[in-house]
């Protein structure tokens, strides 16, 4: 099974990376355009009883990305450490994490968040950030790597403490 969800994520990155591809534009241009966008903070939230129980609102989305949500959801101190270079900070998103949940609750409850399927980023960076977790890679390698991956041509990344 979980190989089964890794390469739905994999193909999902690669999806969703095809699908972003957006003409070249210069550096400039492209920061000026990610920061023209405004973030809604009016996203959509919903509790569940645990981890395991989708928010209703994902059941409208591609099974790929509720496969990410359940995925992001399972690997919270992982994706906690990870930062998002959408301009979500604008919403005050921390961390990737943050993306796809609002809160977790001391009952094991959830509060769902769907900013994350609004966002090619967000869903790249999880799913990427999952994969090579999944392979062994280390928090540090990883964050690196979205770091170098992101850091020119996209938003201000959260405020994601470092490792």
């Amino acid at each position: 099974m979980k190989i089964k969800s890794l390469a739905v994520l994999l193909s999902l990155s690669l999806l969703i990376a095809c699908s972003n591809k957006e003409p070249q534009k210069s550096e400039k241009n492209h920061q000026e355009h990610e920061q023209s966008q405004s973030h809604e903070t009016s996203d959509i939230r919903e509790e569940t009883g645990k981890v395991e129980s989708l928010p209703s609102f994902l059941m409208k989305q591609p099974k790929e990305i509720q496969v990410i949500y359940q995925a992001a959801a399972k690997h919270k101190e992982l994706l906690e450490k990870i930062p998002c270079y959408c301009g979500c900070e604008e919403a005050n998103h921390k961390n990737n994490y943050d993306c796809f949940v609002h809160e977790n609750k001391k009952n094991g409850a959830i509060v769902w968040d769907d900013h994350g399927t609004k966002c090619g980023v967000c869903l790249e960076i999880a799913a990427q950030s999952v994969m090579d977790y999944s392979k062994g890679k280390s928090v540090k390698e990883i964050r690196e790597n979205i770091n170098k991956t992101y850091e020119k041509g996209y938003a201000k990344p959260t405020p994601t403490p470092t490792i």
